[in-house]
């Protein structure tokens, strides 16, 4: 549990900025997607695994994920879970193939499965049942939706700024 109020917030604020990537990251790709297949010569059948990729393994590896943040310890998975997603999105954007992007939206997809559940327990030991938890988890959850609508329309600021 977090000492102080004043950390407590700041520790909401950090998980909600990574919710935020995790949801913005999903809608993002999903603009990009055209771009992505000229760019790297992918056949029309292989292209869905760019979003399948990430999906699978992220749906696919939660429980997982839940249960390593509970064995190992939530902050320790969390963090863990933050540097695979970030390995995974920097291996994304330097992708050369259609097998090296698949392979980097998995890796992603692991580190999102790792997050998510590890935040979601950090957040309900931090805040202490009732009005605090409720406001932490609408911000939280709000910060989510905000991620999926904002991934969509930077997902063609994105493309068409910096293709």
């Amino acid at each position: 549990m977090v000492a102080s109020a004043r950390r407590k917030w700041w520790a909401l604020a950090l998980l909600s900025v990574v919710q935020f990537m995790v949801v913005l990251d999903i809608a993002i790709v999903n603009v990009a997607l055209p771009s992505i297949q000229v760019d790297l010569h992918f056949s029309q059948e292989n292209l869905q695994w760019v979003i399948s990729a990430y999906a699978l393994v992220f749906g696919g590896l939660l429980l997982l994920g839940g249960r390593m943040a509970d064995m190992l310890g939530r902050r320790r998975v969390f963090m863990a879970g933050l540097a695979v997603f970030t390995l995974g999105s920097l291996a994304a954007g330097l992708a050369w193939s259609e097998a090296s992007l698949i392979g980097a939206r998995s890796i992603q997809g692991l580190g999102a499965a790792i997050i998510s559940p590890a935040a979601l327990s950090i957040l309900m030991t931090t805040f202490r049942e009732g009005r605090e938890r409720n406001i932490a988890l609408g911000v939280w959850g709000a910060v989510g939706g905000f991620g999926a609508a904002a991934g969509v329309l930077l997902g063609g600021v994105f493309t068409d700024a910096l293709s």
